[in-house]
């Protein structure tokens, strides 16, 4: 029996392999991005912002419950045997899509997509941490988010591209089919479990229990709580970004080819730069990375309000995409960096419930805002919270350089 061994290059086959099925399950979420908005206006009749952020609201909500089990049950189940169980449970999303009657089997679809993306995320995140060891996990988160996300924004643009030449339906949604597929084979066939390296690192780690998990990471642990709070206000921005994002876009007469540009350079910069900004992650300070990173967010947000072109749009957005990229593999790499591997699971299962809450607080927030008084206000508060939760990091935070 072959020595189990911690590092990037001793377990690329495996670590590559995770790679690619994060791709498929990024893909999963860019099947919605740039399209779902205007199902909602133009087959459904829905008009208020409210209610057509409600599946984002819903996914949201169900994610964040299920990266929170998932921590828990990694250790007592096996982390391939969540990541089978969320692949199985997401293949009746794209039919559901593609053919749903009314709005409410579209909410359906999402609590299904939330549980899916909770269960393979959080458990290829874990898995990959576990077996890269503590010198590079900047780098290799860096890799998992840049695969998760470059494959939302490729997905999200191709959906929109689709739609604008054959229709919203069901064409679009033909993607999903193969992405969950994929999916499932891969993780069933080809995956395996990192147990054995949980194990190897726990008698090399030296960072003592948590006393309590689910506070230390939420409020108690200074570097714990300032990533949780970061991660929360992060995906609130992404939620609006993400329903309310398409339908500005389209008062401004933007065809939905355009549309389907501008939605995924986001996700594109953010999940290219994060192959840099994860290495950068390793060697320097991440509490300066989480406050950059969140308030160039906060900025690139609040001149939204003044774009009205094109280029305008492109070029916030590629500021978005990098904020988003600074802090994203830098989140989960503290996280790892200050928990035993005993509690890893557990204490990032914690910092996703509350990081992807953010979606649905998000979607909540902008809807009733934009509801009660217009869209640009909704993304004025929701900007100045994001330079808030820079500002909560900047004197929280105690500065790590190891």
């Amino acid at each position: 029996m072959s020595t189990v061994q911690l590092g990037l290059k001793e377990n690329w086959k495996q670590f590559t392999l995770l790679v690619i099925v994060n791709a498929f399950v990024g893909g999963m979420v860019g099947l919605e991005r740039s399209i779902l908005p205007k199902i909602a206006e133009s087959e459904f009749d829905i008009a208020a912002k409210t209610a057509i952020l409600s599946f984002i609201i819903v996914f949201g909500i169900v994610k964040a419950i299920a990266n929170y089990y998932t921590g828990s049950l990694a250790n007592k189940l096996g982390r391939k045997n969540l990541l089978v169980v969320g692949w199985l449970i997401g293949i009746p999303v794209p039919f559901i899509l593609m053919y749903a009657p009314n709005w409410n089997w579209i909410i359906t679809a999402n609590i299904l997509l939330g549980i899916n993306q909770g269960l393979t995320w959080s458990s290829t995140v874990v898995m990959k941490i576990d077996l890269v060891g503590e010198k590079q996990r900047g780098f290799a988160m860096g890799i998992n988010e840049f695969a998760g996300y470059l494959s939302v924004a490729f997905v999200a643009f191709l959906t929109g591209w689709i739609a604008g030449e054959y229709g919203l339906r069901p064409y679009p949604f033909y993607i999903g089919i193969v992405l969950v597929f994929l999916g499932f084979f891969t993780s069933l066939l080809f995956v395996k479990d990192t147990s054995n390296h949980v194990e190897q690192e726990i008698g090399l780690n030296k960072i003592p229990p948590l006393k309590n998990i689910f506070w230390d990471t939420t409020w108690k642990d200074r570097n714990l709580s300032s990533v949780t709070q970061a991660g929360l206000i992060n995906n609130l921005n992404d939620g609006m970004v993400w329903g309310i994002f398409p339908i500005l876009l389209a008062q401004k007469d933007f065809s939905l080819e355009k549309i389907g540009i501008i939605t995924a350079v986001y996700p594109a910069v953010w999940g290219l730069g994060q192959l840099i900004t994860g290495k950068m992650a390793d060697h320097f300070s991440k509490k300066s990375m989480l406050f950059w990173g969140m308030f160039l967010q906060g900025i690139a947000l609040l001149f939204l309000l003044f774009a009205s072109t094109f280029l305008h749009f492109v070029f916030l957005s590629i500021l978005l995409g990098w904020g988003t990229a600074m802090v994203y593999p830098t989140f989960l790499a503290t996280i790892a960096e200050n928990t035993n591997p005993q509690d890893r699971a557990k204490s990032l299962g914690t910092f996703r419930l509350w990081r992807d809450l953010g979606y649905a607080i998000g979607a909540i927030l902008t809807g009733v805002i934009a509801d009660v008084f217009n869209i640009e206000t909704a993304i004025c508060v929701i900007a100045l919270l994001t330079i808030l939760s820079s500002i909560i990091i900047k004197y929280r935070m105690v500065s790590i350089t190891r």
